[in-house]
């Protein structure tokens, strides 16, 4: 506020009464009604939002806090609530002075510490009852309050992979029901997707096939930190390479035993000619 004054002087000092000078001092009583001037109290959460917690680990949340030039922390509140609901119950976790570097929670397995403009909760034990909306409140010595709040949720397992074709654009497409964070991966006959099957999006969920026609198996793995599930989609059997040449091998060996098997025959019926005749005459022989 000073330097918005100093300026306004500086204004008038150098003779410049125009309309920038009329605004300046009008502009002037409205930064005076303020409570907290041009410097208030600010305190915003360092987690990216929504928190999520593996049940039985720690919830671990930060919040900075940037006091003014004549302003102090007198009080750090720390506070949840549930996300939906029509009218949710607040809950206080924690109350803590302002200089005090550590405080008890109003659980046992609820701690605060407190360091220079930063505080932070941290609850052991995690369970589905500790999700919700998170407040920290800071209290200066002049009774103003600032608040800032923080999603924290459940990290849940992945559950209910799907995985289904879309024959039009040539591509299958995989879902999955409500895990946290899923990875999504491709297996072509248990073996990782190359180029020449297709090409998978950038989040995972879409391979784009590029081989013709459509057969074997493809797989979609899902995962996170709790584990993985996966489905398959089994197109028609592949035509194996060489089946066509062996189809041919095939038919020539079946023509040469049967050609061979017709040449023996006939020449089994030649010498059986030929063996009766020569008895015949042997036996004309010794009659005369």
């Amino acid at each position: 506020m000073d330097k918005f004054l100093f300026l306004c002087s500086l204004s008038a000092s150098a003779g410049v009464m125009d309309l920038q000078y009329f605004l300046c001092w009008r502009v002037a009583p409205l930064f005076l009604l303020m409570p907290c001037g041009l410097h208030c109290m600010s305190v915003h959460v360092l987690n990216e939002e929504p928190v999520h917690v593996i049940p039985g680990s720690s919830l671990v949340l930060k919040a900075q806090i940037e006091p003014g030039p004549s302003e102090e922390v007198s009080v750090i509140t720390w506070e949840r609530e549930p996300e939906t609901g029509i009218a949710p119950e607040r809950v206080t976790l924690a109350t803590c002075p302002g200089r005090s570097p550590e405080c008890t929670g109003t659980r046992p397995n609820v701690h605060v510490n407190t360091k220079q403009h930063e505080t932070t909760l941290q609850i052991n034990g995690y369970s589905r009852a500790d999700s919700g909306v998170y407040a920290v409140t800071v209290t200066d010595n002049r009774g103003t309050k600032t608040t800032a709040h923080c999603i924290v949720r459940e990290y849940e397992a992945v559950h209910h992979v799907s995985l289904s074709i879309n024959v039009s654009h040539s591509s299958l497409v995989c879902g999955e029901a409500w895990g946290t964070n899923p990875n999504f991966s491709w297996l072509y006959e248990r073996d990782a997707v190359t180029q020449t099957v297709g090409q998978v999006s950038k989040d995972g969920t879409t391979l784009v096939l590029s081989m013709t026609p459509i057969c074997g198996h493809f797989t979609c793995v899902v995962s996170n930190k709790l584990g993985y599930s996966s489905a398959t989609y089994s197109a028609g059997p592949c035509e194996k390479e060489g089946k066509g040449t062996s189809a041919v091998v095939v038919c020539l060996v079946l023509l040469l035993l049967l050609f061979g098997g017709l040449l023996a025959f006939l020449l089994w019926r030649r010498y059986r000619s030929n063996n009766r005749g020569e008895r015949l005459q042997n036996h004309l022989d010794d009659t005369v």
